[in-house]
């Protein structure tokens, strides 16, 4: 039986990989801020990613049941939308302390199970390598960043034989695609600045959500990564085609339609 670990295993993403894994015959340890009870091959850790001695913890208990993961899959990460000149400083720390750094404590920690063979995973998203947009902003700047260091990771840890990859996924219907909504309407009855460009935004970003994959969809190109013998860095899974054809155009005018549209 392999041992493998996934992070924010008890949300949406998280949870159909856990399942999917455990069905496939590897033995889980499903780590999250809050988790559920013992199953048939999973082993829940409580852990706090962005928390240096809990993660010590967690690779502490890990590391008394396993000597050798066969990889880390990581979909612990929150979403965030707000304006740049807006959002307060604990905000902004926050997101990139569990969208980046987590990400960064969890590898480091648990290096020393990771053999020759081994994956590390990384969800970050469709954003990542595009330009951001107004009010995603922040959430893009920090999955962008969380993508060059899946391939800065990449580029040393092909030296010890462990591999990486990231999924770009686009919208994934995990159960709370309505928190980027709920994020979007307090905004904009917050805002100060952009009252009439939030509730624009706003319907864009229906239509966007409006085009999502399943959790189970996103833990199957997971499980396939993990079963590659040779992964790419980069899979994508439900692009939006919108987002990409503006993404191709020149920032210039990518800066005038948004205007545009928002003004």
């Amino acid at each position: 039986m392999k041992d493998i670990l996934v992070t924010g295993a008890y949300g949406g993403m998280g949870l159909a990989a856990v399942e999917l894994l455990a069905k496939e015959g590897y033995r889980v340890f499903a780590l999250d801020l809050k988790v559920g009870e013992k199953k048939e091959n999973v082993i829940p850790i409580e852990s706090d990613v962005t928390n240096e001695d809990k993660v010590t913890e967690a690779y502490n208990k890990v590391a008394s049941l396993s000597d050798n993961l066969c990889g880390i899959i990581h979909f612990a990460g929150i979403y965030m939308l707000d304006s740049l000149v807006e959002m307060s400083a604990e905000s902004f720390k926050r997101i990139f302390d569990v969208n980046l750094y987590g990400v960064f404590l969890v590898n480091k920690t648990f290096l020393p199970l990771l053999k020759k063979g081994s994956r590390i995973i990384i969800t970050t998203s469709e954003l990542a390598p595009l330009d951001p947009l107004p009010f995603t902003g922040i959430y893009a700047v920090t999955k962008g960043a969380l993508d060059k260091y899946a391939y800065s990771l990449r580029m040393e840890l092909q030296l010890l034989g462990i591999g990486v990859s990231v999924i770009r996924a686009g919208a994934v219907n995990t159960g709370m695609l309505g928190a980027s909504t709920n994020a979007l309407d307090k905004f904009c009855n917050g805002t100060q600045l952009y009252s009439c460009n939030a509730k624009r935004f706003k319907s864009i970003v229906d239509r966007v959500e409006a085009r999502h994959i399943s959790t189970e969809k996103l833990a199957k190109k997971a499980y396939k990564i993990l079963k590659k013998k040779r992964p790419s860095f980069a899979y994508s899974i439900n692009r939006n085609p919108l987002l990409l054809l503006l993404n191709i155009l020149p920032k210039r005018l990518q800066l005038w339609i948004i205007k545009l549209i928002l003004k």
